[in-house]
């Protein structure tokens, strides 16, 4: 009997260590916390950011964007811009533009395809008749709508904006080159920030003749409204030094936050405006233009032969209008010989091929001396100029 109460009570003693002990082994998961998403910015904008390009936008104004061409004002000799209705005298095409070149025997023009998507088209002038219409033939890849077209004087640069695969908005502005051997374009390249952004961005224009450019932008901008920005364009890309410049910096040049920022000293923006005025003075006299158009410096620009001092100026200056009468010439029997090219047999672009090189050749060689004489011509007036 002894013995089982002793064995009772020991048990009874056993028995709370024992559920202590399970206590001690039971474990809680910790309160999870709430998970809070940060937003991945699309890896391209960022690297397109970090490689801003320098610009210095002179001036901007927000007008309806069926109205943005009656802002872009620019020298004759750089080609014309209109709407496809104005143009071709149709209805229908609101949102198709055409740029014809200086020549005014070819054409870029947008319209809606059989998809119903905008695409570019060229056509070219055979006596009073445009040909029919033909696709750019090599933009296509990775673009799925195109409009907005401008071929550089050289007849080879083309800028215009699409939507597609490479776009980081609506519309992006993108460029690509003819090429004549393969008879197509290249593919197109984005041309990046701050002309491109998560909005839309539409036409890009760059004046050769007076080193003026514009583009077209929706961002920030009420529906129907767009922001024609004017800048000084540049011969080669730079983009802003990460360490003179902040992330911020960089961002608000991206964005265009505020153009007075890109001004510097200033005196750039102030010789551009003066070559802005030139142009729409030129182009408001009953819509006629001044026998020449000669920029001798940011505040002098000659508008006849009877301005130059020097008389030996005068030689210079004819001189200077037939090497650029004999550019346009190479110039015109170049499109003619690419046009020609895909249509060619295979004896024919042999032919062809040495002849397109050999007008290339001269085309260079002709605006390298274009550029040498309009170099002597401005020394030699600015010399006569300062000594008075």
């Amino acid at each position: 009997m002894r013995t089982r109460i002793i064995a009772i009570i020991a048990f009874a003693l056993l028995v709370p260590l024992s559920l202590h002990a399970q206590k001690k082994r039971v474990k809680f998961a910790p309160k999870s916390k709430a998970v809070v998403e940060t937003p991945v910015e699309n890896p391209r904008i960022t690297e397109m950011r970090d490689a801003t390009q320098q610009i210095i936008f002179i001036d901007s104004v927000v007008v309806d964007k069926a109205d943005f061409l009656s802002v872009m004002r620019i020298n004759t000799e750089t080609g014309k811009l209109t709407s496809y209705d104005r143009f071709f005298n149709s209805e229908g095409h609101t949102d198709g533009y055409v740029f014809l070149n200086e020549m005014e025997n070819k054409c870029y023009f947008s319209k809606q395809d059989k998809d119903s998507l905008m695409q570019i088209f060229t056509s070219d002038k055979l006596g009073s008749e445009w040909s029919s219409p033909e696709p750019l033939n090599g933009i296509e890849e990775s673009i799925t709508e195109a409009n907005y077209p401008f071929m550089m004087t050289d007849g080879i640069t083309l800028y215009f904006a699409a939507k597609g695969e490479e776009s980081i908005g609506g519309y992006d502005i993108f460029v690509t080159r003819y090429d004549a051997i393969g008879s197509r374009f290249l593919k197109p390249e984005n041309i990046g920030m701050p002309f491109n952004s998560e909005a839309n961005d539409y036409m890009y224009v760059i004046d050769e003749i007076s080193q003026i450019g514009y583009f077209v932008t929706d961002r920030r901008q009420p529906q129907g409204k767009v922001c024609v920005y004017t800048f000084i364009p540049t011969t080669s890309r730079k983009p802003y030094n990460q360490d003179k410049y902040t992330s911020e910096q960089i961002r608000n040049f991206a964005d265009i936050s505020s153009i007075a920022k890109t001004w510097g000293n200033g005196k750039e923006r102030k010789a551009a405006l003066a070559r802005v005025k030139d142009i729409q003075t030129s182009a408001i006299h009953l819509g006629t233009k001044p026998a020449i158009n000669f920029i001798i410096n940011d505040n002098i620009t000659y508008t006849s032969e009877t301005q130059f001092r020097d008389p030996n100026d005068i030689m210079l200056y004819k001189e200077l209008k037939n090497t650029q009468k004999r550019l346009t010439d190479i110039r015109e029997k170049l499109e003619k010989s690419r046009a020609y090219f895909s249509k060619a047999n295979a004896s024919e672009k042999d032919a062809l091929s040495s002849e397109i090189i050999e007008a290339e050749q001269q085309e260079l060689q002709l605006s390298a001396e274009i550029r040498q004489l309009t170099k002597l011509i401005r020394k030699n007036e600015n010399k006569i100029i300062n000594h008075k």
